[in-house]
């Protein structure tokens, strides 16, 4: 092979490595036009999400989702009348789950935190890709039951790989599917889209399905009410301080009278 030749092959592989990122984005800029356009998803400074949770067993769970920028999140779920929270401060995360028999607030470990990070952020895995660190690429076109879908990669900063789904004639994110490791374990999971609905100018999944490979059942969350800007405080995201627990207290006995000696 000649130098011209292999300078020429060297070329035409980053025109197609380019142009495969161009796509990429292109697809990108359609799927945020679609949902309501990226200026209108930036005003957007906090969430507030209510809805149910149906567990594969059918056992139903009423949540709250607060979110606020930047990065901060907080979910509330009650489980047979007991309430659970899961939330990230914006730098650490912690929870309270006393179905668990934890009824005082616990600091997450520093993985779980970093997820919780990831779930915090307002604007999902693609707008701004390039900012926190995470690459795009266009892995190809597929069939995702009868509907054609482009099929995005998506690494993060962590290293975790998540492929991204999205519809190639509305352009609106229909599955996502990726592997990570929770206290050492790889979990692979996928999370279904539907129910797509307007809320204040902008379009969001009113139905989300999650399933984890290799356990029963799957869990689907059901939206009945999205508010946008609601005006969430900072204190609702920060892990307040555990219960302090009053020592003991000892049984008072009641006073008996000393007995009187016998009269003679």
């Amino acid at each position: 092979m000649t130098r011209k030749t292999f300078a020429w092959l060297l070329a035409a592989g980053l025109i197609s490595a380019a142009a495969w990122a161009q796509t990429a984005d292109e697809i990108i800029a359609k799927h945020e036009k679609a949902m309501g356009g990226k200026d209108k998803i930036k005003a957007v400074q906090s969430e507030r999400v209510t809805g149910k949770m149906v567990m594969g067993q059918g056992m139903e769970a009423p949540f709250t989702m607060e979110m606020a920028r930047p990065d901060k999140m907080r979910m509330e779920f009650t489980v047979q009348g007991m309430t659970g929270v899961q939330a990230f401060d914006g730098k650490t995360g912690w929870s309270v789950m006393p179905f668990m028999g934890k009824t005082d607030p616990e600091a997450a470990p520093e993985e779980e935190s970093k997820k919780m990070q990831e779930q915090g952020n307002m604007d999902g895995l693609l707008m701004d890709y390039k900012d926190f660190g995470r690459t795009v690429e266009l892995v190809g076109k597929e069939d995702l039951e009868g509907t054609p879908v482009y099929k995005l990669k998506v690494t993060q900063k962590s290293g975790d790989v998540v492929y991204i789904y999205i519809d190639a004639e509305n352009f609106m994110l229909l599955k996502q599917t990726g592997k990570t490791k929770v206290r050492g374990q790889e979990i692979e999971s996928e999370m279904i889209f539907g129910d797509f609905k307007p809320v204040d100018g902008l379009v969001f999944p009113h139905s989300i399905e999650q399933k984890v490979t290799g356990m029963p059942g799957g869990m689907v969350m059901t939206v009945s009410k999205i508010e946008l800007n609601p005006g969430v405080a900072d204190s609702r995201f920060t892990m307040p301080a555990a219960a302090e627990k009053k020592p003991a207290v000892p049984e008072k006995k009641p006073d008996v009278p000393p007995a009187k000696p016998p009269q003679q």
